[in-house]
């Protein structure tokens, strides 16, 4: 009789965790073309708390007031500023077909002496570019096949940094909820405990922290440096000021010095501004792009609980590897892992006391 209870609740138990497990997997899938919108809120959410509990005591315990207020806040601050980008963006692409189209779309011919003297590509610049000013649409031909590979990446990645923009709008919608539902602090605790066990509290306080680092200093620092040095191109006079200044943030976002946008820029100045405005606006430019060295080092690691070399190898990676969300779980990974494997050689008998 025994036997057979036992053999009934096997099958009772295994059938309810089959059911179990579908119902995850169906609710996973059904989640899954929203993972990244959703992470983005989390992660924006994570963000913004310390900001938000600071807002809610100045406003007498109001939290849904007080994300109100952050949401149209980075409304205001991003996404207007990145939709104005996009459209200089998309005008300035836009008048390029047109000028080519009517052949009235002209390139200055390169100062020969300082690209010539570029190490390795040097003399292949030259002779594009060269090219390009005396005949540009027998360059295009030229060039046709290569170009158009070029052009298929550009216009994906314009399509990508707009989905992108509408990513970021619903993702802040999500982190407002989230900041303004009393708890959710807690529940995120809750679920990190149960995983974690007595070191929940902790690993919690990592992700916190890792990702209000990179936050500020992997997007703060990007968009920081791709404003001081847009900037410069705007007043400048640069041609197509919109597309150089995503450059700059791009490169800026995959930790790429933007001198290789700067520099041609620097050429193009030399080539066609007197010697003092040209010295001017690069020293300028130069300073803009290399404000990360100053800015990066004091917002990627304040306050990390990990050493800066694991969250900077965790957002080089994960971006590598995930894509932008990748920057955010590259380095939350990162730090719990290394955070883990720490915990791991500190426990148990070590050299000097193997009987302990």
């Amino acid at each position: 009789m025994e036997e057979t209870d036992t053999k009934t609740n096997i099958y009772d138990t295994s059938i309810r965790l089959l059911f179990l497990a579908l119902i995850i997997g169906w609710c996973l899938m059904i989640l899954l073309p929203f993972t990244s919108i959703i992470l983005w809120g989390f992660i924006l959410g994570i963000a913004f708390t310390p900001l938000h509990n600071r807002l809610v005591k100045i406003m007498g315990g109001k939290p849904k007031l007080a994300s109100l207020i952050i949401v149209l806040a980075c409304l205001a601050i991003f996404i207007a500023p990145a939709w104005l980008l996009m459209d200089s963006l998309i005008d300035n692409v836009k008048e390029l077909k047109t000028r080519f189209l009517a052949g009235s779309l002209n390139l200055p011919p390169p100062p020969a002496v300082s690209v010539k003297t570029w190490p390795v590509i040097g003399e292949k610049v030259y002779e594009i570019w060269y090219s390009a000013s005396t005949d540009l649409g027998q360059t295009v031909i030229k060039y046709k096949s290569e170009l158009v590979g070029v052009g298929s990446k550009i216009a994906k990645g314009l399509l990508s940094v707009g989905g992108g923009i509408l990513q970021l709008f619903v993702a802040l919608i999500i982190a407002g909820v989230l900041l303004s539902i009393p708890g959710t602090s807690e529940s995120t605790r809750k679920v990190a405990r149960k995983l974690a066990e007595r070191r929940g509290d902790e690993f919690a306080d990592i992700i916190k922290i890792t990702v209000g680092n990179v936050v500020k200093g992997v997007l703060g620092v990007a968009f920081i440096q791709a404003a001081l040095v847009g900037i410069g191109f705007f007043l400048a006079g640069i041609p197509y000021p919109g597309i150089w200044t995503l450059l700059v943030f791009l490169l800026a976002v995959l930790q790429i010095p933007p001198l290789l946008v700067v520099a041609p820029v620097a050429v193009y100045l030399f080539s066609e501004r007197s010697t003092g405005t040209a010295i001017g606006w690069t020293v300028y430019l130069l300073l803009g792009g290399f404000s990360d060295n100053i800015l990066k080092p004091i917002l990627l690691g304040k306050g990390a609980p990990v050493p800066m070399l694991v969250i900077f190898l965790g957002v080089i990676g994960g971006f590598m590897l995930s894509g932008f969300i990748g920057l955010f779980t590259g380095a939350v990974v990162m730090s719990i892992g290394y955070k883990l494997f720490t915990a791991w050689i500190n426990t148990g008998p070590t050299a000097e006391n193997p009987g302990e």
